[in-house]
């Protein structure tokens, strides 16, 4: 495979590096949200929410985050989170070009095209919000389960849609093909 021309690489550059700070300010906030630093959770959460907070507090520690007197530093929590959603988004993107993401029940490549109808059909039958990026990421992660854990719960941390939206953007404007 060809090494990328030099105005390729300094654009790959540039919307990683803008990736990188829109992810990390997302994931700090939805974490936020799931009372992840808070020495209590929220009185709203709800028991799988209680229990996703713990998991996320305990893999904040696994990676170095100081816990002093019940509040949980974020910082290396943060960017882990940052770090699997975008990268995540990035390979299924990747794979998509390159017809390699694989339906996991039908063993067939689909494209991002194909995952939002996928996703919407999901979305109708589940009454949940469609997500085509979120759907690509689970295939994804099914073909990659080395990479992407399916059961890691820094993935079923969900961002704000504007944060979303915005590392969305940002991956379609890479060169390769329109995607929505």
């Amino acid at each position: 495979m060809p090494a990328l021309h030099e105005n390729l690489r300094k654009q790959l550059e540039k919307v990683v590096i803008e990736a990188r700070d829109t992810a990390e300010a997302a994931a700090r906030a939805a974490l936020q949200r799931l009372a992840v630093d808070n020495p209590e959770p929220f009185k709203h959460q709800t028991p799988d929410h209680r229990q996703l907070r713990n998991q996320l507090r305990a893999r904040a520690r696994q990676l170095g985050d100081l816990l002093e007197q019940k509040k949980q530093a974020i910082d290396h929590l943060t960017h882990e989170l940052a770090y699997e959603h975008w990268h995540r988004m990035l390979f299924a993107r990747f794979l998509a070009e390159n017809g390699l993401l694989i339906h996991p029940e039908l063993g067939v490549p689909v494209t991002l095209a194909e995952c939002e109808d996928l996703a919407k059909e999901e979305a109708a039958a589940t009454k949940t919000k469609a997500d085509a990026w979120a759907l690509a990421g689970r295939f994804a992660s099914k073909m990659l389960p080395q990479i992407f854990r399916i059961d890691d719960p820094l993935l079923q941390v969900t961002l704000a849609p504007e944060d979303q939206q915005a590392l969305e953007k940002l991956l379609v404007s890479l060169p390769g093909g329109e995607h929505g």
